[in-house]
């Protein structure tokens, strides 16, 4: 059984509570000396504060309007020299939370914050017995970032951090990290969460002061890459598609317009291309990112292969044109022949009856030609008939040997001969399609061995 005097030793034992901390240390009464002046006994020392900052996932990167939101998680610890006690006194309690506003806390804010914080603070602080003041913060930062797109969508981009004290110079607060660069980037790593479009690779940690003023700061450089998987699908494959369907139409004949009405379809469609990219690309970019450059060389490239279409069918039109000519012409000339043919045939037709009537007449009546002298004026306009017929046909004959002879002349020159400017537009297109696939590849080849060694 157990003695009554061990009862009453278990029963006197004494009870803590925090609210024996508060009084303890007067918090309640003495609040504005604890809540309104750096909490230092001699305001020569600088209060040192450390500052922790893990990276707990990337959530965006909007390349438009360069912007960088991560969600980090802050730790600020600094020593409060008027906040003490022995947890021997208290039962062994080392450690309170409390009200934020109770307590000093340092004014540190970041330099590259665009927007104020969505999430809310934490509206508690963990108050150890040493003195010890540790605040943690989750926070959605969006923040401003300088991007370098020049190797977009195979860009490593960084951005900065900088936590500075807004009132406090460096003689009262020295800024200080929790951790080095590698711990930090090892902490980060194991903590995070999301990446989305960004691959995390480190956290720098560096220190300095501010150069407008010489107010402390620590400058957290976050250094990502980009998942390029998704740009090379939805843009970068597609343009070497519309490429490719540019060379396969070389394989469509030139006689019809549906060749060159093909090119330019695929070329409106890197167009639309184009101006889905300019919706990607900030327009404050000092070099021209690459894949503008791969955009804008292959639409150059299709743009020349629509005009030598152009140029081509031009050609083969010329040529066809100067064929139906020719044929118009040949037509209109056997035409005039066969009419002037005709007359000739009839005038003839009726001198050979005339003179055959005049002939059967002269022997029906059983005379003999009279010697009288219109009788032979007659018989002279017969014979000026005869001579007038022989020189129209000459006449014809000499006209019809001109057209052969200019026929022949006009033979004798290389471009008048029948296909000429068809053969002209082939070679043009078989030397224009050698110099189209070596352009191409070697564009491809520049542009690839840039994009890696940039």
């Amino acid at each position: 059984m157990m003695s009554v005097s061990a009862l009453d030793g278990v029963h006197s034992e004494r009870e803590c509570s925090y609210q024996d901390i508060v009084n303890h240390l007067n918090l309640t009464r003495n609040k504005d000396l604890f809540y309104m002046t750096r909490p230092v006994k001699n305001y020569q020392r600088p209060t040192v504060v450390y500052l922790e900052v893990l990276l707990y996932a990337i959530l965006d990167m909007v390349e438009k309007d360069q912007k960088f939101i991560p969600y980090v998680w802050t730790y600020v610890v600094w020593n409060n020299e008027y906040v003490s006690w022995d947890p021997n006194e208290f039962c062994g309690i080392e450690a309170v939370s409390l009200p934020v506003e109770i307590l000093w806390k340092p004014d540190l804010t970041i330099e590259e914050m665009i927007e104020k914080d969505k999430a809310p603070p934490s509206p508690y602080l963990t108050v150890k017995h040493n003195g010890e003041v540790h605040v943690r913060n989750d926070q959605v930062l969006i923040s401003t970032c300088r991007l370098h797109i020049y190797n977009f969508p195979f860009d490593i981009q960084s951005c900065n951090l900088s936590f500075k004290s807004v009132t406090h110079s460096a003689r009262d607060i020295e800024l200080r990290p929790m951790d080095n660069s590698t711990e930090a980037t090892a902490w980060s790593l194991e903590v995070m969460r999301t990446q989305h479009e960004w691959l995390f690779i480190g956290m720098d940690v560096t220190s300095g002061n501010s150069s407008e003023n010489d107010h402390p700061m620590l400058i957290y450089t976050i250094t990502m890459k980009r998942r390029p998987i998704l740009y090379v699908v939805n843009f970068l494959l597609p343009i070497m598609f519309f490429l490719c369907l540019d060379l396969a139409s070389f394989l469509i004949s030139d006689s019809g317009g549906e060749k060159l009405s093909f090119k330019v379809t695929v070329l409106l469609a890197v167009t639309v291309m184009q101006l889905i990219l300019n919706e990607i690309l900030p327009s404050t970019s000092n070099r021209t990112p690459l894949i503008a450059v791969y955009c804008i060389g292959i639409f150059a490239l299709m743009l020349l292969s629509v005009l030598e279409t152009i140029v081509v069918m031009h050609l083969m039109a010329k040529d066809s044109q100067a064929s139906k000519d020719k044929e118009a012409e040949e037509g209109r000339s056997s035409s005039e022949a066969d009419n002037q043919r005709g007359k000739g045939q009839s005038s003839h037709g009726e001198v050979r009856k005339w003179t055959r009537c005049a002939c059967i007449s002269d022997d029906s009546n059983g005379e003999t030609p009279p010697e009288h002298p219109q009788q032979a004026a007659k018989e002279d306009d017969g014979s000026t008939l005869t001579d007038h017929l022989a020189l129209e046909t000459l006449s014809l004959e000499l006209r019809e040997m001109e057209k052969t002879l200019s026929l022949l002349q006009n033979n004798g020159k290389e471009e008048e001969r029948p296909g000429y400017w068809t053969g002209v537009a082939k070679k043009v297109n078989k030397y224009f399609l050698i110099f189209y696939v070596t352009g191409v590849c070697l564009f491809l080849i520049m542009l690839l061995f840039e994009w890696i060694y940039a």
